[in-house]
């Protein structure tokens, strides 16, 4: 392992909290707890026990699992990369499970994306260049899912061609992206994983 990494890991119990990751962490608790008090003023908004522990699990799922990668490296290029991927992550489950994207069975494919990432960033016990073939191979599998989709048929009444493509174009980006700045880290030479 990295010495960088050794060093990191071995003094990341003895850090303070800063301002910044005081707010990360309580975020998510003032969103469940925004919608808590919404339910108690509108029959508008009308969220179940079971949606509170989804939103839990989405929000500080991704939370743990960045604090692992700044326990892992502190290469500011992985960082970014993790923090743009599991971002991208979120947005994809958050928006595809409140609204939908093609809004037919169709949108179920999309958990296939995020398969991909998983299974690929194991496969690259999470180095910096396989990290970023595996964002690529996200961008990709959320291209072609949504091409599948639409030479199948399955478009929602309220949804068209191109707001779907326009969707899906926005979350290739967005991996693409990840993957660009995971690149960079591997050109600096941290790999963000275990040697």
């Amino acid at each position: 392992m990295d010495k960088t990494m050794t060093a990191n890991a071995d003094n990341s119990s003895g850090r303070r909290w800063s301002p910044w990751k005081m707010a990360a962490w309580a975020a998510p608790a003032l969103l469940m707890l925004t919608m808590l008090i919404a339910m108690q003023l509108t029959d508008e908004v009308d969220w179940s026990a079971n949606d509170f522990v989804f939103a839990g699990v989405v929000l500080y799922g991704p939370l743990a699992a960045y604090e692992m990668v700044v326990r892992m490296t502190d290469n500011t290029w992985y960082r970014a990369g993790a923090a743009f991927a599991l971002a991208s992550a979120v947005m994809l489950v958050w928006g595809n499970g409140a609204l939908g994207i093609t809004d037919t069975d169709a949108d179920g494919w999309y958990l296939g994306v995020l398969a991909v990432g998983v299974i690929s960033a194991f496969i690259a016990r999470f180095r910096a260049h396989g990290m970023a073939l595996a964002m690529f191979a996200m961008a990709l599998t959320m291209a072609l899912v949504s091409v599948s989709a639409l030479v199948a048929g399955m478009i929602g009444p309220n949804n068209s061609a191109v707001q779907i493509m326009g969707i899906t174009g926005f979350y290739v980006a967005m991996f693409a992206g990840s993957a660009v700045l995971f690149r960079e880290a591997a050109r600096e030479g941290s790999e963000g994983g275990a040697e």
